[in-house]
Parts: structure tokens; C-alpha cells; sequence
């Protein structure tokens, strides 16, 4: 295969967001690697997928250790990445990755523990071949390990070069508050907050998570911004077969009540009426919640990619 050459506008397709009160920027719309770049993906996809994101202004690709299938799968697919196409340009991207859900067997591979995040940060580096990530994340709260600990973990990692920036993901409000003033204190401040919201789910707005993020400069993603695809036109005349409802895998076919179909139709009708599809609307209204960075999207293929892009374009 050619040698990958980005293409030479790719800073001219996107709009950027900077991220709290840093010094960071990230693309409106980032790459989430938690479907489609497994081991039992086609590689010759998941490179189409990566290069066409890169030409067209997403710097930020979103990882975490157990993505796949299988676990770990996900970063072993982006290291021949990184290695066969992106080498040169590992300055202009933003790599972050995650730990904290099961990852291997025994007392040691799971949740917030000193040891497993040290331990995770370290497979991962391996596995995508890099030295170090621009950001790494607590993927989940830890009710049972002192929040001390964890958090110590993040400002030990940023201080061995292993990461540059930390972030946390779906913890509880108060936990979210004690963490962003234990790693402001110790001069590591808390960059993102990865949570869920879309239009059928605004936990984080509910609960206040986003508001915090606001007032302490916290940048804010937000992942399943389309609801593992609910918020698409695919399901808007029930379940197609082969798509992951059908499956279900991640989705099951009795979440699809006559309620939340009326609810898809009517978000649906509403997008009709602005000239946009269902994801055109759901993403942008993400995007325009204050205090929102990114929304990270996955993607099966390139011109999927494509459509998702539409709503974070440059002006000119």
C-alpha cells in the first residue's frame, strides 16, 4: 500500500472548541474506538475510517483499554495504525485512552485501584506504540477504592510523562466535585469529563455534572451522542435486520417501546422541519449545550463519518 500523505487542507474542515479553561482544542466532533476497530473488523475499514478522519480535521480518536472485541483489541488495531500511516503526524493528534472496567482476571484488572490503572496505562501504551497518551481517563467511579487513591494514581501518571492530561468519566456528582479540587490542588486540574448525553438521556444536565464542569473550567465530551444509533433514521419504521438491535448486542429489541418510538418519530419530524436528518439534529443539539466541547461519534465506514461531520463543518 502508498504511503499515507494527509491531506494538506485538513485544518480548514472543522470547527474547534478549546476545552475548559485550557490550552487544549479539540474538533467539535471527535473518533470514539468503541465499535468497529476490533480484532474481528476488517483492518482495510477501520484504515479508510482513520485516514478520512484525519483528513478532515479530527485530531481527538477516543480509546479505552477493553474496547474490541476482543478486549484490547480496539488499541492493538490503532498501533498498526499508528505505526503504518500516522507516525509522522503523532504531534498533530490527541490520543487518549481509559481504565477501569474489567480488563483481566483476579482482584487486579478492574476498577480504580493504584495498581490497575498503572498497570492498564501501561498495556495500552504498548499496545498502541506510543510513549505516552495526550489524555487519560478513571473510566468509572469506584464506590469501594478511596477516591484519594485513584486520584493520586491520575497526578502520579501525569508526573511520570504518561499522560499529559486526566479526565474522569461517568463518576457521580460529589465524586466529580472532590475530584476536580483534589487534582486542582495538586496542580494536575482535571481536563474533560466524558459523560452520556443526548436527547434521551440528560443525566448530566439533570444532575448538575455539567453545570460543575462550567463553573470549574472542566471541558465536558459527550459519548453515544445518537443513543447507539436510536437517533438515527434506522429504527424509525421498527428494527431493521443486521442492524445492532437485531443483534442485540448493546441494544435489545425490548427496549424499543411504542413510547420511546414515538418520541424517536417525533425528534425525527422535528429535524424534517430544520432540513436536517434525525443525527444532524441530535448531534447539534448536543453541541449546543453550553459547557460542551465534543461529541465523540463511532463509525462503520467512511461515508457514515462523512454524514456525522456535517454539523461541526467550519464556517468560511
Amino acid at each position: 500500500m502508498e504511503n499515507y500523505v494527509a491531506a494538506p487542507n485538513r485544518y480548514d474542515v472543522l470547527q474547534y472548541e478549546r476545552c475548559g479553561r485550557s490550552g487544549v482544542l479539540l474538533p467539535k466532533v471527535s473518533l470514539g474506538m468503541w465499535h468497529n476497530f476490533g480484532a474481528e473488523d476488517d483492518f482495510s475499514r477501520c484504515r479508510e475510517i482513520m485516514r478520512y478522519a484525519f483528513d478532515n480535521g479530527i485530531t481527538h480518536f477516543d480509546l479505552a483499554n477493553n474496547y474490541g472485541p476482543p478486549y484490547g483489541s480496539a488499541e492493538l488495531t490503532f498501533g498498526r495504525l499508528m505505526e503504518e500511516d500516522f507516525q509522522p503526524y503523532r504531534d498533530e493528534m490527541f490520543i487518549a485512552t481509559k481504565a477501569g472496567y474489567d480488563m483481566w482476571p483476579g482482584p487486579y484488572g478492574n476498577w480504580g485501584s493504584r495498581k490497575y490503572l498503572m498497570a492498564s496505562l501501561d498495556q495500552s501504551l504498548q499496545r498502541m506504540q506510543l510513549d505516552y497518551v495526550d489524555l487519560f481517563y478513571s473510566h468509572r467511579y469506584d464506590p469501594e477504592t478511596p477516591l484519594e487513591e485513584t486520584l493520586q494514581a491520575l497526578v502520579d501518571i501525569v508526573r511520570s510523562g504518561k499522560a499529559l492530561y486526566v479526565g474522569i468519566s461517568r463518576w457521580p456528582l460529589e465524586a466529580t466535585r472532590f475530584a476536580f479540587r483534589y487534582l486542582r490542588e495538586r496542580d494536575v486540574p482535571c481536563l474533560i469529563y466524558q459523560g452520556r448525553i443526548n436527547l434521551l438521556d440528560r443525566a448530566p444536565i439533570d444532575e448538575g455534572v455539567l453545570s460543575l464542569c462550567c463553573q470549574e473550567g472542566v471541558g465536558f465530551i459527550s459519548f453515544s451522542p445518537l443513543a447507539q444509533g436510536l437517533l438515527t433514521d434506522r429504527y424509525l419504521n421498527g428494527i431493521p435486520e443486521g442492524s445492532r438491535m437485531s443483534k442485540g448486542r448493546f441494544l435489545r429489541p425490548d427496549m424499543l417501546t411504542p413510547d420511546l418510538l414515538a418520541r424517536i418519530r417525533q425528534y425525527a419530524a422535528e429535524a424534517q422541519a430544520e432540513g436536517r436528518t434525525l443525527a444532524e439534529y441530535a448531534l447539534s443539539w448536543i453541541l449546543r449545550q453550553p459547557g460542551v466541547t465534543s461529541v465523540l461519534v463511532g463509525a462503520s465506514s467512511s461515508a457514515q463519518l462523512q454524514r456525522n461531520l456535517t454539523v461541526a463543518l467550519a464556517p468560511h
